[in-house]
């Protein structure tokens, strides 16, 4: 039987939606929008107790910053789920009987996973944004300033590592088959690793974190607003690092899925 692209990618969607922890991730993610509404609140109340003086050299991180450190594990989990479920229940079978073309297979699990990480990403994202303005208001809190024209080359950016994080995901998740295996490597690379670069003295750590894809999406398009630029790599450098983690990563699980036996 040979399915048609747009009937693998829209079976794909449906056993994606169909699996719980699909939505426990997305509930992850609101809870994430909500606290970043609670950060925001908790900035401007802290704002109206400062001096001038204090008001002058205040940092503060920005309004989508909970979402942000929240957004590369749910990106892993979405990516894990999308690749490795069938493993675990043994329906990968089902599937390649119904598909036996493993590169479309895995090319529409792939484009799955990294859609709605996508999608949810830059909602969540725009939402907290949307959230952090009106509950600063006016009040002239660096961070929280930019307009929304400023702000959007940064989200978009933030909502496109996290889908890379989705591919890398399904690729590693194709060639280890497990879930647990694939999420711990896949989190040790974005949550594990920047902890160690710190570690590392100067000036290795710094050039360490920079090449991380926590870091990568802030050299590419720096935070509105932020007070000092991150990482040593240039804008257009830091792109092909980020591309080459999602092309290498579906490289190998796409040479894995198609040859090994399921």
């Amino acid at each position: 039987m040979n399915a048609l692209p747009i009937h693998v990618f829209a079976s794909e969607w449906l056993k994606l939606r169909s699996v719980r922890s699909t939505f426990r991730t997305l509930g992850v993610v609101v809870l994430f929008v909500l606290l970043c509404g609670l950060w925001s609140w908790f900035a401007a109340s802290s704002w109206d107790e400062m001096t001038s003086e204090e008001q002058a050299i205040a940092t503060m991180a920005p309004a989508v910053q909970p979402l942000v450190l929240a957004l590369p594990i749910c990106a892993a989990v979405i990516g894990g789920l999308a690749m490795t479920s069938e493993y675990a229940t043994g329906m990968i079978r089902t599937s390649l009987a119904v598909v036996p073309r493993r590169g479309l297979l895995f090319a529409a699990k792939a484009a799955v996973a990294a859609t709605v990480t996508l999608v949810t990403a830059l909602v969540g994202l725009s939402v907290a944004l949307a959230l952090g303005r009106l509950i600063v208001g006016d009040r002239p809190i660096s961070t929280f300033e930019p307009s929304v024209g400023e702000q959007v080359p940064h989200l978009l950016t933030l909502s496109a590592a996290a889908a890379v994080i989705a591919l890398v995901t399904c690729g590693t998740g194709a060639v280890l088959r497990s879930t647990a295996g694939t999420l711990t490597v896949v989190i040790v690379l974005v949550a594990v690793l920047p902890q160690v670069a710190n570690l590392v003295p100067a000036p290795w750590g710094e050039r360490l974190l920079s090449v991380l894809p926590l870091m990568l999406p802030f050299q590419i398009v720096a935070a509105p607003g932020a007070s000092q630029d991150l990482g040593v790599l240039s804008p257009a450098a830091a792109s092909a690092v980020l591309a080459a983690y999602a092309i290498v990563a579906l490289a190998i699980g796409a040479f894995s899925f198609v040859r090994r036996d399921s």
